[in-house]
């Protein structure tokens, strides 16, 4: 059986399933999604997802034409009918098809898309090895400009950054804020430890406050670790006994080098392993 995409309550070929040319996720990226992960056929923190799809919707006046409740259904029979055991759902949703110009008020028919699939997002011996980061001289957006909590269709932001690490010869790349402080990776949130505490770069730095970079603090606070929320540098990072990324594609990997410059022992470290393990355990048992 081929892949089958969700649209709108019916379900498609993956050859056959299609939006409007003049739907405005298309057109301006007017639009919101979520990269969820499923193991054992089941969708990892689901609910948590759901929610901040939809204040992501709301934030931007987008009206999601079913129920949270429904929709989680919706992506669970997804998830069953594609056969994925372990794999990657893209959860879409779309202003619809409407008139050129920016408008919203003219569209019509938000598209609500879901698509489980499998992902592979960095390979394994990254994860054994751990991986290299660059700068980007593309800054986050500023959060007075658009609200890095909205999970919007349009990456534009990120893509430009994740460029210019490919073009370094790194998978991912670590992004600034508008005042000059580590922000978060293209899609990845990003820890340090220093002198056994854990800490990530709190939410008013201009982040996605990551489902995954939450698990990871609740696993850290539950294994004894001290964990802190406080703005970082490039100083902090180059200092740091270890380094690590998150995220629901990603989930836990370590970074060993940032602008050539190893961290730490330029291996994953004691607690990124701990962590990893703890989060790998986690997955499977909820």
């Amino acid at each position: 059986m081929s892949q089958q995409i969700y649209i709108n309550g019916q379900y498609f070929a993956k050859e056959d399933a299609k939006v409007s040319v003049y739907d405005h996720g298309l057109l301006y990226g007017d639009g919101v999604f979520e990269g969820l992960r499923s193991y054992d056929g089941k969708v990892f923190r689901l609910q948590e997802h759901l929610v901040r799809l939809w204040e992501s919707a709301i934030s931007i006046g987008l009206h999601i034409p079913t129920t949270i409740e429904q929709l989680a259904i919706d992506v669970n029979d997804c998830v069953a009918r594609n056969k994925i055991d372990d794999g990657y759902i893209r959860l879409v949703v779309t202003r619809g098809a409407g008139p050129l110009g920016l408008d919203p008020h003219k569209c019509s028919d938000p598209q609500v898309i879901i698509i489980a699939d499998r992902i592979k997002l960095y390979p394994s011996e990254l994860y054994e090895n751990g991986l290299e980061l660059v700068t980007a001289s593309t800054i986050r957006n500023h959060p007075a400009a658009l609200n890095p909590r909205i999970k919007s269709l349009n990456y534009l932001n990120n893509i430009l950054a994740k460029m210019e690490g490919l073009k370094a010869g790194c998978v991912e790349t670590l992004m600034l804020n508008h005042k000059g402080e580590v922000a978060e990776c293209t899609g990845d949130n990003i820890f340090i430890v220093k002198q056994g505490k854990l800490i990530t770069p709190p939410v008013d730095a201009g982040i996605l406050e990551g489902i995954t970079r939450n698990v990871v603090l609740e696993l850290a606070q539950q294994a004894g670790i001290e964990t802190v929320e406080r703005s970082l540098s490039r100083h902090d990072i180059f200092s740091a006994d270890e380094c690590f990324l998150t995220g629901s594609a990603a989930e836990v990997i370590a970074a060993v080098k940032l602008d050539g410059r190893v961290i730490g022992n330029g291996k994953p470290g004691k607690v990124t392993t701990q962590l990893n393990e703890a989060f790998r355990h986690c997955v499977r048992e909820s």
